[in-house]
């Protein structure tokens, strides 16, 4: 692990999340909708992304932090934490052995479709969900929870 690597990270993650709210929120009104992309890797414990589960963790702690700010202008934040998804890149990049590698992680035994974490974004965006702020959605299949 280098100084760059977790700048790199920490950039990526948690510096860019704040300067695009600081851009972003003059142009918010009452009923609007912040959605913060979380990580089941920032409220869990794995070796292998330690740097990047404590970029995730920071962003949920963002979150938290500027609910209580925003208090009283009917905006809402929340995090909403994407498990695998069976995308062309991940293919390209695991494998269809690592990809069933992968699924096997999870309680349901399977990648999620990248439009089932698009439904879960409409949904934090939309009216239907205007009493939920400051949540993390784990849309992960399970693997947040840590059952194998």
């Amino acid at each position: 692990m280098t100084v760059e690597y977790v700048d790199e990270i920490f950039n990526t993650n948690v510096k860019s999340t704040i300067f695009t709210m600081q851009k972003a929120l003059p142009l918010m009104g009452p009923g609007g909708s912040v959605i913060l992309t979380g990580s089941a890797a920032g409220t869990m414990g794995t070796p292998a992304f330690s740097v990047y589960g404590a970029s995730k963790a920071a962003v949920r702690n963002l979150a938290c932090s500027w609910a209580e700010y925003l208090k009283g202008t009917a905006i809402r934040v929340n995090v909403l934490s994407p498990g695998p998804m069976a995308t062309k890149l991940v293919m390209e990049v695991v494998g269809e052995e690592g990809m069933k590698a992968v699924a096997a992680t999870t309680p349901l035994r399977r990648m999620a479709d990248p439009g089932e974490i698009g439904a879960v974004a409409a949904f934090l965006a939309s009216p239907d969900s205007s009493f939920i702020t400051t949540s993390e959605v784990a849309d992960d299949g399970g693997l947040s929870i840590g059952i194998e």
